[in-house]
């Protein structure tokens, strides 16, 4: 399976009132970054057979503007293993329950996504003592905003790639400025006398 581990986009900031922080949509910046997220990942011919979020508002919006950019039509799934409160017992249910999905992408928040991921990557070794030892010590850091593909074929996870914020405006430019100048005549401009 090939896990697409993608951290909600900017929300703008945290509300001291939890019921009021569950609800805290995208910002501005948020959905822009959603929109050239699902450009580039069109551009990468990326396809999710499934995606499953955090029932948060801004994990929520992020999945959908994600999903329906790259032409996701099926419903997203809303599951409590990927909110802030989660535990890894929860997130490698969520896992065995989505196991038969060829791609899968989650949509949560940090610190859980980077701890879930380096559970993945780094698994628990259990010692002499029978008690597990260095459970997820990769130390990943994920901007809001960022997605990261991991292969779970077999073994370890292993990371294949991972996406910043900033990489993703950058690929996005890049298209951009490609796509203005495929539209133009490739040939130059001569003059007949």
């Amino acid at each position: 399976m090939n896990l697409y581990i993608l951290r909600h986009a900017s929300a703008g900031v945290k509300r001291v009132n939890p019921i009021l922080d569950h609800k805290r949509p995208l910002d501005k910046e948020g959905k822009r970054h959603c929109l050239q997220l699902a450009h580039v990942l069109n551009s990468m011919k990326v396809q999710f057979d499934m995606i499953v979020s955090s029932p948060l508002k801004r994990s929520m919006q992020t999945a959908s503007l994600v999903g329906t950019e790259m032409g996701y039509e099926a419903k997203i799934i809303s599951s409590a293993a990927l909110a802030p409160d989660a535990t890894l017992a929860q997130f490698h249910k969520l896992l065995r329950d989505y196991a038969g999905q060829e791609n899968l992408l989650i949509v949560g928040h940090n610190p859980n996504l980077a701890a879930f991921m380096g559970s993945l990557l780094v698994p628990a070794a259990t010692s002499a003592s029978g008690l597990e030892d260095f459970a997820g010590a990769a130390n990943i850091r994920l901007r809001k905003g960022s997605l990261a593909r991991l292969n779970l074929t077999r073994g370890p996870a292993a990371l294949q790639w991972l996406l910043d914020p900033r990489t993703v405006r950058a690929l996005y430019a890049t298209s951009l400025s490609l796509y203005a100048t495929s539209m133009t005549k490739s040939r130059r401009k001569t003059s007949r006398k």
